[in-house]
């Protein structure tokens, strides 16, 4: 209990305390609180405190939700922990649920001199884990949170309890056409430059193609184009399709790593109608963890937190603490 208040920030609401008082003290008091969650969050889609650490020179952003045994949530391109309101929700009458921003996306605020590799962001989500003392994890990922999550698993295995792995993957992509092409056309400075900063691609196009068994309200698209405003804004988004093909060290660690994690129970949720991860890949995530229970998804695309939350939230509760039962 100590970490997490030492590391939680007011909620904007708290600055009501001062009641009529009217003061400097107030009155800077109300501005620094406003300051860690800007206008644009819509307090009602995303009603979780707010809190910010140091790790590596950036300002992290997270929130820290429920009691009970750790569960982690990693996001992808271009969200932030905002996908996970919904397994939130779900999950923290029983859970601690923790969710965080990479550098430069959602709330969290990149150091001078930060490149947005998915390196640096591995860095930052190992320390901090580290920093917050998080310990016998249950670690959700999908999209880049899979090769960033798994990165820190397989360097520290006994900080992890079970794996819930949505579509991702963790080992390098050379070779398959279709995924390299899509890296060398978004993550190059003048196609990736005009549709990825110019035209927001991610958000309106692949976002929307990406969630099939609902529909985003326009107050949702809003909270997913809020960290992204302007064309300098995106180039974490466009940093992270090249690195498909430039983290390839990395992604090849990650893969040789996977032995050391691959006793763990693991939940596998898939959205079968993902354009980008097809069956293939679900099946060698099966092939690597035999203590695995699978779920598909039916009718999900990738976006999976978007599309199937209540699906994720009853299989995870159905599994946990994580005996398979089947595949």
């Amino acid at each position: 209990m100590t970490d997490r208040l030492r590391h939680s920030t007011p909620s904007r609401k708290l600055g009501e305390l001062w009641g009529p008082f009217r003061s400097p003290l107030r009155h800077e008091w109300e501005e620094w609180v406003m300051a860690t969650r800007p206008a644009w969050v819509d307090d009602r889609l995303f009603p979780f405190q707010s809190r910010f650490v140091e790790v590596c020179g950036a300002s992290v952003h997270y929130i820290d939700e429920g009691t009970g045994p750790v569960f982690l949530g990693l996001h992808g391109n271009p969200t932030w922990s905002f996908l996970y309101r919904h397994i939130v929700q779900g999950l923290k009458d029983r859970f601690r649920c923790v969710a965080l921003d990479y550098p430069g996306f959602g709330l969290s605020v990149a150091p001078a001199g930060y490149r947005y590799t998915v390196a640096e962001h591995a860095r930052v989500v190992e320390g901090f884990l580290a920093q917050l003392g998080l310990r016998e994890v249950t670690l959700m990922v999908q999209d880049w949170g899979g090769p960033i999550g798994l990165w820190v698993a397989t360097r520290h295995p006994e900080w992890f309890r079970a794996l819930v792995i949505g579509n991702t993957w963790a080992w390098p992509m050379r070779g398959e056409r279709s995924t390299e092409l899509f890296s060398k056309a978004l993550g190059s400075a003048t196609l990736g430059g005009l549709l990825v900063r110019r035209a927001d691609v991610f958000v309106n196009v692949f976002m929307r193609g990406g969630i099939r068994l609902r529909k985003l309200t326009r107050a949702e698209r809003a909270m997913y184009k809020g960290p992204h405003p302007t064309p300098a804004s995106r180039v974490p988004v466009q940093v992270m399709p090249r690195e498909i093909l430039t983290a390839h060290e990395l992604l090849a660690e990650v893969e040789q790593g996977l032995e050391r994690v691959a006793d763990k129970p693991a939940l596998i949720v898939w959205g079968d109608k993902d354009p980008g991860f097809k069956e293939r890949h679900r099946l060698r995530w099966e092939r690597t963890f035999p203590n695995h229970r699978t779920v598909v998804l039916r009718g999900a695309s990738h976006y999976i937190q978007e599309d199937a939350p209540e699906e994720i939230v009853t299989a995870i509760n159905d599994w946990w603490p994580g005996q398979a039962a089947g595949g």
